[in-house]
């Protein structure tokens, strides 16, 4: 092959494309679902879901828009039935067959890289299957973290992986939701699950919710969520999980937080093992490291999105999927330097919470000069039409 690249998710569905439209021998190799965590699990569930949530908060709250407002009843297994409606209408850009209809050799099964020119498939049919190739790109994405807690394994807590079949098998939202972390996960889950009628309790170490945001954007942040009903405890870490009860340690002592449902929501991890890094000795520190071109210690063997780092975004994963292949197929004649100056970042909380490239705090961190507009939507026609000022 001209390449071999481990992992189906956003960077490695990039990176077989862009192989087999310059008419290179590239194999995709795929253990679990095609497209990865951002259509299975991630970016189009939680979309879906928040879009569902929207829609009951705006009937809780029509009277803005000069309509009386109602109640709505929400039964739940339905709303998760739509989700996975939505996944199943995306799924074939994402397919095995679209992908073999594009040129892409497609193998289901584990890959482990023998050595930099040979891959070993674990098929899931049972068939072993040794590739040899040209270069190799590590796209196997991340998962969540399982902070160390007493009693957290045995609360049958959920992650942003798992709770979607736990909710698929619930006729109402969880009466009790105690959702662990204050990133973007978390604040997204802990909004749409206290509008679609859980009683929600949001609990981060940290002093402010978005911790990556500026100061008065995570504000913002944390007024909209207790606005929706979520109760938001900052400066609070978990200790233990007793019997259906989160015990969080604050500035003024412990406290209870009951659930019948907990959500862990406090990062996510690159995958780096059980597919021939640790023998191959190739360096990871949290991530796999790479150079400035994604080629990691192996000049043939490159990485791109989760499991690289610096950002755990979709479309950065494809925008280093570029990156890695083109250095992978061309670098011999030219090499090409990853940009991430202006990717842009969003939390889909209502307000959206964006940016493109650094922010305010980040550039007095880095010692960079730079100027602040500031523009209130209260003076914006349309925000002012729309009741969203």
């Amino acid at each position: 092959r001209n390449m071999v690249v481990i992992g189906a998710g956003s960077a490695g569905l990039v990176s077989a494309l862009i192989a087999s439209t310059v008419k290179a021998k590239v194999t995709l190799v795929e253990a679990n679902a095609m497209g990865g965590d951002c259509l299975n699990t991630g970016c189009v569930p939680s979309k879906a879901l928040i879009k569902s949530a929207k829609v009951a908060s705006t009937m809780r709250h029509a009277d803005r828009y000069g309509i009386t407002p109602v109640e709505p009843e929400i039964p739940f297994r339905q709303t998760i039935a739509r989700v996975r409606e939505i996944i199943k209408a995306i799924e074939p850009h994402d397919s095995v067959e679209r992908y073999e209809g594009l040129g892409v050799d497609v193998v289901k099964g584990y890959a482990t890289i023998i050595d930099p020119w040979t891959v070993e498939i674990a098929r899931n049919d049972g068939d072993t299957q040794r590739l040899t190739t040209r270069s190799i790109v590590i796209a196997s994405g991340a998962e969540p973290v399982v902070p160390p807690i007493p009693g957290l394994a045995e609360s049958g807590y959920l992650t942003s992986e798992t709770m979607w079949d736990a909710f698929g098998r619930m006729d109402r939202a969880p009466a009790k939701v105690a959702v662990l972390g204050g990133g973007p996960i978390g604040c997204e889950l802990s909004q749409a699950l206290a509008r679609l009628g859980s009683d929600v309790t949001q609990v981060e170490m940290a002093e402010r919710v978005l911790g990556r945001e500026d100061e008065d954007v995570s504000a913002l942040a944390q007024k909209v969520l207790e606005g929706s009903g979520v109760s938001v405890r900052t400066g609070h870490k978990a200790v233990r999980v007793d019997a259906g009860v989160l015990i969080a340690a604050g500035p003024a002592g412990e406290i209870s937080v009951p659930f019948d449902a907990l959500i862990v929501a406090v990062g996510r991890k690159a995958r780096l093992t059980g597919f021939g890094l640790e023998q191959l000795g190739i360096d990871t520190d949290g991530t796999v490291n790479t150079d400035e071109f994604l080629a990691t210690k192996f000049p043939n063997i490159f990485a791109a999105g989760d499991v690289a780092g610096p950002y755990q975004l979709t479309h950065t994963a494809s925008h280093q999927a570029w990156f890695a292949s083109v250095n992978a197929l061309f670098g011999q004649f030219r090499k090409f330097k990853a940009d991430y100056r202006v990717i842009p970042a969003v939390t889909f909380m209502e307000p959206e919470v964006a940016r493109v490239g650094i922010n305010e705090t980040e550039a007095k961190e880095k010692g960079i000069e730079y100027d602040v507009t500031t523009y209130g939507l209260d003076d914006l026609d349309r925000a002012i039409a729309e009741s969203e000022t």
